[in-house]
């Protein structure tokens, strides 16, 4: 199995730290146990791990500590805090001190291994360093030297160390969050935490739940406290990628936030202050959603204090070889294919192809070829049957898509429904989630994480539409 990422895990616990261990190492988490808190700051101090998962009561020394220390030492290093012992001075204290976030006892190990997941993930992603041109790095770059990029890549030199909101505009695939986290780490931030959230995979009921958090009993479903993503971005940056998919309530708590740099949890009444830098980006034409009532015309003026915007692939063609090899060069590895070349036809047809996914579909696009030539040289003949399947594949789908809109909307048209937006998202919905955990063969996780979704919204999307997952059920965490 290949090892998710290194958890250093402090309890004392001997129940607890055996089950939180299992649990764990059969998620793909290598783990490093230590029962006494002093001895876990030693280890955090000396080691490199993804994520440190503490107690709040230890011997030695306790989990605000811990906190404090290794956020000094580190402040890139996500520490999760477990405690029994919940109070919002304990909240707002180990925010302050640098804690990603912390969980009451008792919670549901799923709630844990949800959170765990976001901390590596976000660990993982913060020591990615991105390089503005030149060379690009093994995992994620900014890649390409045409006129264009360079442009954007002054830009983002000329505001990264500003104190300003960035909403970062241009086509679904350009690499908007690249851009976000470029600024990110050449800012003055960069030992901030960076925290990213997707506002079109997260439904309107949850949003504002994962933006701001919730205290325990807010609304049906919310058995613990939660801290939100703008407390776990505190003195660093949140990306608010698809801006424009989000819903009227949502806007108007993200505009106080933005004027007044304080949050409110769902169903607190305590005022929390944040010291968040917002980058935001959109696919969207957000001046035809503030004509249509879609998009608060104030909030934009607040998003967008500089304006990024990133030209589609088809507008930077020159840029297209470096990155083809890049991806060939990424995914030949990874799949098992060494050395993997481009003919200078293939290269001259990828130049030639209009790229309507932009970088996304050109890297799908070299990882389906390296697949089809089985390693070889990838010629021009290959990649033409790679951009004809996948062309096929989309106009079925866009065909099937548009007969059911017809269909439901023509019904409509005739006074038999009322509901067709309702109706229609229904409808997809129901068969993205029936077949997803189909095809994760029950397991939830798997299927959120192919989704890009939260297990949270896997759940309740489960619930809502009466599916059923496979029966997973871990040991719930003790208390202190």
């Amino acid at each position: 199995m290949n090892i998710k990422g290194k958890i250093l895990l402090i309890e004392d616990d001997p129940g607890l730290s055996g089950a939180l261990e299992s649990v764990l190492k059969a998620e793909g988490f290598a783990i490093t146990l230590a029962r006494r808190g002093d001895d876990g700051c030693q280890l955090g101090l000396q080691e490199e791990f993804d994520t440190v998962l503490t107690d709040f009561r230890l011997p030695g020394m306790g989990g605000l500590e811990i906190v404090k220390r290794l956020h000094e030492h580190n402040p890139r290093l996500p520490i999760i805090l477990m405690t029994a012992h919940g109070t919002t001075e304990t909240a707002i204290e180990a925010t302050k001190l640098g804690a990603f976030d912390y969980l009451l006892k008792p919670f549901e190990m799923e709630e844990l291994i949800e959170q765990v997941d976001k901390s590596v993930k976000a660990s993982q992603a913060a020591s990615q360093v991105l390089e503005l041109g030149g060379s690009p790095s093994a995992k994620e770059a900014l890649i390409g030297n045409s006129r264009l990029m360079q442009t954007i890549y002054k830009e983002v030199g000329r505001i990264a160390a500003r104190p300003v909101t960035v909403l970062i505009r241009g086509e679904t695939g350009t690499g908007k969050e690249l851009i976000a986290r470029a600024i990110y780490q050449h800012s003055n931030r960069a030992a901030g935490p960076f925290v990213a959230v997707n506002c079109a995979a997260i439904p309107e009921t949850l949003l504002e739940s994962e933006l701001f958090g919730h205290e325990r009993g807010a609304f049906t479903g919310a058995v613990e406290r939660r801290i939100g993503r703008f407390e776990q971005a505190n003195g660093g940056t949140l990306f608010l990628d698809e801006i424009g998919e989000m819903g009227a309530s949502t806007q108007a708590k993200l505009l106080r936030v933005l004027q007044e740099r304080v949050i409110q949890r769902l169903g607190g009444k305590d005022v929390i202050p944040v010291d968040v830098r917002v980058i935001a980006a959109t696919h969207v034409k957000l001046e035809e959603a503030i004509a249509n009532k879609a998009f608060r015309e104030d909030l934009l003026y607040r998003l967008n204090q500089v304006t990024v915007s990133l030209p589609p692939l088809r507008e930077r063609t020159e840029d297209i070889p470096e990155l083809a090899t890049h991806f060939v060069k990424k995914h030949g590895a990874s799949l098992g294919f060494e050395n993997v070349q481009l003919h200078p036809a293939a290269i001259d047809l990828l130049r030639r192809y209009t790229w309507p996914g932009n970088v996304r579909e050109l890297e799908n696009a070299m990882r389906q070829a390296i697949l089809a030539s089985r390693g070889y040289p990838i010629d021009a003949e290959v990649l033409e049957q790679v951009l004809a399947k996948n062309q096929r594949r989309d106009a079925t789908e866009s065909d099937s898509c548009r007969s059911m809109v017809s269909e439901t909307l023509l019904a409509a048209q005739r006074g038999e429904l009322e509901d067709a937006h309702d109706r229609l998202v229904r409808r997809l919905e129901l068969e993205l989630f029936t077949q997803a955990i189909a095809l994760a063969g029950g397991n939830q996780a798997k299927a959120s994480r192919w989704l890009g979704i939260s297990r949270v919204t896997m759940r309740e999307k489960l619930r809502h539409y009466g599916l059923k997952a496979g029966a997973e059920e871990a040991p719930s965490g003790g208390h202190d």
